[in-house]
């Protein structure tokens, strides 16, 4: 093996280009389908109403805390054994877990059932992401982690697209139980193909560390992370936009139905590949300009980046909720997520970037748990919860005016991006 056709990270360990690029695939293609079983439910969600008798509230809490409750708190101690452990083994038998679990929830016969299957994939999807940015972390260094973080990110987005996309069409042509088992089964082979042929790097060494091998514990994985004035700002905005995004992609396939008369399978099959090729070009445009703007400025232009580009999804974010026309609204959409997806990858390197080497997968578990929390957790179960109240008052329009409320945090979000951008330029990072 040459220089040409391998490198070496920190730890010394050769990785061949081409086994770094497929194991950065099957994380990316995992993430798909975390996010795919994850987000089938919203396209679902108006049938699922319909055959069980459920409200909206009933519906948010399936869509968000409790999905979030287990996905998110689980993620610490799953962060602990990926910083002792096989990372590659965590991954593929979560990922078993998890699709197994989406497969059960067609099963379900009441929303207890529902509820209870819900569960079960967010227990299997805690093992995914900590370990992932882990890896990813150590298979490319800080100059380059961006884009590779943004590639794994596409996950969401294409992974929400095919949810509603597979959803749409199998629902509409046979029925919500089949839609959920037919997405979940194939998990369960992509799990033993993940074990076979994805890579596990070796750890970066922390410079100058006397043991190599120690691991932090969770308690200073949190202390060192707050007292980080940039990463507290970072997460603060991330947290925001994942609450919003996180309501947008559980609810607004349920909003274009009910506010404008579409069926599943014109949002399947029309709406969700628009929304993919916008998110897709955001996703990797963002992490392409914020290594450009990182490398010609310094790390403080990332942050800087996504807020900037998120104060102009604003506007059209806003015009989808007060459009009448179903045409109208889609276009400002289409536009507000062309410019609003680009926060996944740079706050993740960033996230990786600023956090010690050897606590970079407590480090994502850490913001993970937070954003889940908060953003997955309050995110769609507020939508819903507010869509109920607003139901005398506004009628078949409650979730128009709740998904309104919720996208109203979207300035906070951009300000404390900017926060994050003041202190990284106040501090020094050092790009490993």
């Amino acid at each position: 093996m040459n220089e040409a056709s391998a490198s070496l990270d920190s730890a010394g360990q050769a990785i061949a280009p081409r086994a770094r690029n497929v194991t950065l695939a099957l994380l990316t293609i995992t993430y798909f389908f975390s996010y795919m079983d994850r987000q089938i439910l919203a396209i679902l969600l108006e049938d699922i109403k319909a055959d069980l008798l459920l409200n909206d509230t009933q519906l948010g809490l399936l869509s968000g805390f409790a999905f979030a409750i287990f996905y998110a708190t689980l993620g610490i101690p799953v962060a602990a054994l990926a910083d002792r452990m096989n990372r590659v083994n965590i991954i593929s038998i979560a990922l078993a877990l998890w699709s197994g679990m989406t497969a059960v929830c067609g099963l379900a016969q009441n929303f207890t059932h529902l509820l209870l299957a819900r569960i079960g994939v967010g227990i299997g999807e805690a093992g995914s992401s900590p370990p992932s940015h882990s890896i990813i972390a150590d298979l490319y260094p800080a100059n380059k982690r961006a884009l590779a973080l943004s590639i794994y990110s596409l996950g969401v987005t294409l992974g929400a697209a095919a949810g509603q996309m597979f959803g749409g069409n199998l629902t509409y042509f046979f029925d919500w139980r089949v839609a959920f088992i037919a997405i979940g089964v194939p998990g369960v082979v992509l799990a033993i193909i993940v074990k076979v042929f994805a890579t596990e790097p070796m750890r970066k060494a922390e410079p100058g560390a006397v043991d190599a091998t120690e691991t932090p514990s969770i308690g200073e994985g949190f202390k060192t992370i707050f007292a980080n004035r940039a990463a507290l700002w970072l997460i603060l905005g991330v947290t925001l936009t994942s609450m919003i995004g996180y309501a947008l992609t559980g609810w607004t396939p349920a909003y274009l139905i009910r506010s404008f008369g579409l069926n599943t399978l014109q949002v399947g099959n029309i709406v969700a590949p628009l929304l993919a090729i916008a998110g897709v070009a955001s996703g990797l445009g963002s992490g392409w300009l914020a290594n450009r703007l990182s490398d010609r400025f310094g790390m403080f232009a990332q942050p800087l980046m996504i807020a900037a580009l998120k104060a102009i999804a604003l506007p059209f974010l806003l015009w989808f909720y007060f459009a009448q026309d179903a045409v109208w609204a889609v276009g400002a959409y289409l536009v507000a997520v062309l410019f609003q997806s680009c926060y996944l990858g740079p706050t993740f390197a960033l996230i990786q970037t600023l956090a010690p080497l050897r606590m970079r997968a407590v480090w994502a578990a850490v913001t993970l748990l937070i954003i889940n929390l908060v953003g997955l957790g309050l995110g769609p179960t507020m939508v819903g919860v507010i869509s109920d109240l607003f139901v005398e008052r506004h009628g078949d329009e409650s979730l128009r005016y709740s998904l309104l409320v919720i996208a109203s945090f979207t300035p906070l979000a951009i300000f404390a991006y900017w926060r994050s951008s003041v202190a990284l330029k106040q501090q020094p990072v050092e790009a490993l």
